[in-house]
């Protein structure tokens, strides 16, 4: 049998099906070997520390199997930082996000709006579309919309109209982030499972000195990671909710 024309088919298959057929504990065992079978996946948070905490599990997953992983961050987290000003805090952030990415092999991306005054309009909606136009990504992760903190409702809100708006399919999931605390209402649809990959995310997100990474995985992460581990029969899980087929969806444009 050539496993390598095998290998060639069902990656063909899986382009020609749409990845919404697939379940993300499938998309996150492919392991590419030639560059047009990697899958571009972009990660979108409101501030540096989020799409860490969140799936930084499943990001260096898909990183370590070879695929193209990047990190939107909404904002730059300019208000996180008492006794700062926002553009100090703004430095210290970037920074401590260039590092966690570097651990997790992505590349960081910074949308442009301020920590604590984020917005949804028609102005944000284009340049989140024209942001992933122009990346063209085959996955897509956001926050849950039901989140007790506006910052991720609106990088949620945001990508879910750039969703409507690009002609090219990606898949959709969202990520939970201090389960109870944050995000609310969450029943994951989907699973992946990141016990060998606890420890890199564990890592990347104590890149984020400043946030008390500490008190980020007290806030519910680490419990969190052993739930849906429990719930899918893996020791460490993280959950996701994937979004319905865009033929579902009602246009609203």
């Amino acid at each position: 049998m050539n496993t390598g024309s095998s290998r060639r088919k069902f990656f063909k298959q899986v382009s020609a099906m749409g990845l919404a057929t697939l379940p993300l504990t499938t998309l996150a065992e492919l392991k590419p070997e030639r560059a047009d079978e990697r899958l571009k996946v972009i990660c979108i948070g409101g501030h540096p520390d989020d799409p860490e905490s969140g799936c930084g599990g499943t990001l260096a997953r898909l990183s370590a199997a070879g695929h193209d992983v990047h990190l939107l961050y909404l904002t730059r987290g300019e208000a996180g930082i008492d006794g700062k000003s926002h553009s100090e805090a703004a430095s210290i952030r970037t920074k401590e996000a260039e590092a966690g990415c570097k651990l997790l092999k992505a590349q960081p991306h910074f949308l442009g709006q301020i920590d604590g005054t984020t917005v949804v309009n028609s102005e944000w909606i284009k340049k989140m579309t024209d942001f992933l136009k122009q990346e063209q990504p085959d996955l897509v992760f956001t926050h849950w919309p039901i989140d007790s903190h506006p910052d991720h409702q609106a990088a949620s809100l945001l990508t879910l109209q750039a969703y409507l708006r690009v002609a090219r399919k990606f898949q959709l999931y969202f990520y939970e982030v201090c389960a109870g605390e944050q995000t609310m209402n969450f029943h994951p649809t989907d699973y992946v499972d990141i016990t060998s990959f606890q420890e890199i995310k564990r890592k990347a997100l104590y890149c984020h000195v400043s946030q008390d990474p500490a008190g980020i995985y007290a806030c519910g992460h680490e419990i969190m990671e052993k739930f849906r581990g429990a719930e899918s029969g893996v020791k460490a899980a993280e959950g996701f909710v994937k979004l319905a087929g865009r033929d579902t969806i009602p246009s609203i444009l």
